[in-house]
């Protein structure tokens, strides 16, 4: 499948509402917050640092996004917050997900020591396991991490 990742930088321009429907279909309510939290203002990824991507298939679809944050669970400096990574179900299992991720380590690199990220889907921890992070962090806001080294970029190619 040909791919275009890029920057969102106005997400109110961007129509995320399929994958907004998709994702609350399977019970996921982050994608709804995405878009509730840029429009009220109150998480736009535009902090130093911040960054929100969005994959295109050839049709000019969104059919992926996700981006970090800096982690307002965290009191340690340089830790990053994966948030709203989502690939719509008929892109899955295509690369599109590990793609967008490296795209937001890569960025991550010169911002963050470390990411961390939480779910409770056994399919997103194999996903983050298979892409170099580290499970069972003992932290209540976090079940996933990966610290930004060389290891990762290994990981990932």
């Amino acid at each position: 499948m040909k791919l275009e990742l890029k920057e969102v930088t106005d997400l109110k321009s961007v129509d995320v509402s399929k994958l907004v429907e998709e994702s609350e279909a399977e019970g996921y309510r982050f994608l709804r917050r995405l878009v509730d939290q840029y429009e009220d203002g109150t998480n736009t990824f535009d902090k130093e640092g911040e960054i929100l991507y969005g994959a295109w298939d050839q049709h000019g679809h969104l059919v992926a996004i996700g981006g970090i944050n800096r982690d307002p669970y965290s009191d340690k400096h340089g830790v990053g917050r994966l948030r709203r990574f989502y690939i719509s179900p008929g892109a899955r299992r295509q690369g599109i997900g590990t793609k967008l991720l490296k795209k937001i380590v890569d960025h991550a690199r010169g911002h963050f020591k470390e990411i961390v990220v939480r779910t409770d889907s056994a399919n997103a921890d194999a996903f983050y396991r298979a892409n170099g992070f580290s499970g069972d962090l003992g932290l209540p806001d976090a079940t996933h991490g990966l610290t930004l080294d060389s290891q990762y970029s290994k990981t990932m190619q």
